[in-house]
């Protein structure tokens, strides 16, 4: 079969022929691809730098994606662990799958391939690793990404009261409050001045923090907004998602006396696989029943290695869907 294929971490996938994979076990079915989005996580894993990369290559990029059955079921689904699904087809592990309404159409099919997984951070999040009280106050660090972006829409369709969203892209950013921020705050520049802007606003007084930079920013952020803080005796759950800005941060042993702050992960190992599974079916209905917006880009497969370094505009997700 015809597949994305990395043959080096140092350069993009290219269109390649690959042996189709086979289904093992009461379980597993061989689907047809129709849709799978390069999400950020997908570009980690094909350039080895995700933490759960073992450097073995040829390798079918992909973690999800929405396929057929050979009995017409529609499925989306999360891929194994030995298995990408950038390809024409791939194996699903019905437990690791939801399935659709025969007649979603081909519109519907590309955005549940854009967003259930970016989607899928800040609900897992705010659903698995935090209680988010009604009216709670959410800030959104790393909001001008999809994931961000969706986290913004997601925190506020949770029952959150108030939505603050910082992020770096003045462009994506000036969006935000049409899809439900109150306040929005530049990262711009350097993350002293930025942590500066950030305390200036009601940011300090969130419940909840969705941080998808840490790294530098984190590290000016956080000390800044609990010094800032209205009640450090309120609880802070900071939950870091993921690490645009950097991978590590030095964090000052005071601050963690000074202030009532839960500092969290979450992801894979976090969060229990059963746990993700059982979040899919209601995050895919609202997906599909356009309860967020989703501006997917339909790239064919074999156009990858062009889709790889395409730019694209704010808000829109790159999905390769079959066909020449």
């Amino acid at each position: 079969m015809h597949a994305a294929v990395v043959h080096s971490f140092d350069t993009p996938p290219r269109y390649d022929t690959t042996d189709t994979p086979t289904p093992h076990g009461a379980h597993e079915v061989l689907v047809d691809v129709l849709a799978a989005a390069l999400h950020p996580r997908v570009r980690s894993a094909a350039d080895g730098t995700h933490y759960t990369s073992d450097g073995t290559l040829p390798l079918v990029p992909g973690i999800d994606g929405v396929g057929r059955t050979p009995d017409g079921e529609l499925l989306y689904f999360v891929a194994p662990d030995d298995h990408g699904t950038m390809a024409e087809q791939a194996v699903v592990d019905r437990r690791r799958a939801v399935t659709l309404p025969a007649d979603t159409d081909p519109d519907g099919v590309t955005a549940l391939a854009a967003a259930m997984n970016p989607a899928m951070s800040s609900w897992v999040a705010l659903r698995r690793r935090v209680t988010l009280a009604p009216g709670a106050r959410v800030l959104v660090l790393g909001a001008t990404g999809s994931a961000g972006r969706l986290a913004v829409q997601i925190a506020r369709h949770l029952g959150a009261g108030h939505v603050v969203a910082a992020g770096r892209d003045p462009e994506r950013l000036a969006l935000l409050p049409e899809l439900g921020a109150d306040e929005t705050v530049s990262l711009q520049g350097d993350p002293a001045q930025a942590a500066e802007r950030l305390a200036a606003t009601t940011a300090p007084d969130a419940d909840v923090v969705l941080d998808y930079l840490w790294g530098p920013v984190t590290e000016r952020a956080l000390p800044a907004l609990l010094t800032a803080r209205t009640d450090r005796a309120r609880p802070l759950a900071w939950i870091q998602i993921g690490s645009m800005a950097g991978l590590e941060l030095t964090l000052p042993s005071q601050y963690l006396r000074a202030a009532n702050l839960q500092l969290m992960g979450s992801g894979q190992g976090s969060v229990s696989t059963a746990g993700i599974l059982a979040e899919l079916p209601p995050l895919a209905e609202r997906i599909t029943s356009g309860a967020f917006a989703v501006d997917p880009v339909a790239v064919p497969l074999s156009k990858v290695e062009q889709a790889w370094t395409a730019a694209t505009t704010p808000g829109r997700r790159i999905v390769l869907t079959p066909g020449e």
